[in-house]
């Protein structure tokens, strides 16, 4: 049935968003993994366990945020199985830190494709959407997994147990 509400939005804005919607809890889900792998008592770094499941509730909070636009919109949500994430093991912090960078960066990409599709379908709303809560946000998650990167890599904590032991203490504790 066709929503009374719906005006001016594009039935390919529809799709995008409900496969943006999956890609971000396909990214919570994997930050679920992260935290959980790291919170194991062989592994035991509490500190990158709490970032990457505050992470994870982060993303969750995204896809919910796009489910309440789709139904502002008068757009249908059609959820999707979830993709489980590519590793069950994670190694190291540092590991992690350049995985869940890369996973920043596809989520960003994909923003990015959709505000591109709301552009050229003609669709304010969705745009300013976009602008407002996602793409600034991105843009500083991906700033300070990058600043993490760089400060493990600065410490050798790939090679040293020690320096990723003061690394969740000290900077994620």
């Amino acid at each position: 049935m066709e929503s009374q509400v719906r005006q001016n939005y594009h039935r390919e804005c529809e799709a995008a968003i409900n496969r943006m919607v999956n890609l971000e809890l396909f990214a919570s889900y994997t930050y679920t993994s992260m935290a959980f792998y790291f919170s194991r008592d062989d592994v035991a770094l509490s500190g990158f366990a709490k970032f990457f499941k505050k992470n994870s509730e982060e993303e969750r909070e995204h896809g919910n945020k796009l489910m309440s636009f789709q139904n502002q919109r008068g757009g249908r949500i059609f959820l999707q199985d979830i993709k489980k994430p590519e590793r069950d093991e994670w190694g190291s912090g540092m590991e992690a830190m350049q995985c869940a960078l890369q996973l920043e960066k596809n989520v960003n990409q994909a923003l990015l494709d959709l505000h591109k599709v709301a552009s050229d379908k003609g669709d304010p709303h969705l745009c300013d959407f976009l602008e407002t809560h996602y793409l600034n946000e991105q843009v500083e998650a991906i700033k300070k997994l990058g600043d993490h990167i760089t400060n493990l890599t600065k410490m050798d904590a790939h090679n040293n147990k020690m320096a990723e032991y003061l690394f969740d203490k000290h900077t994620l504790g």
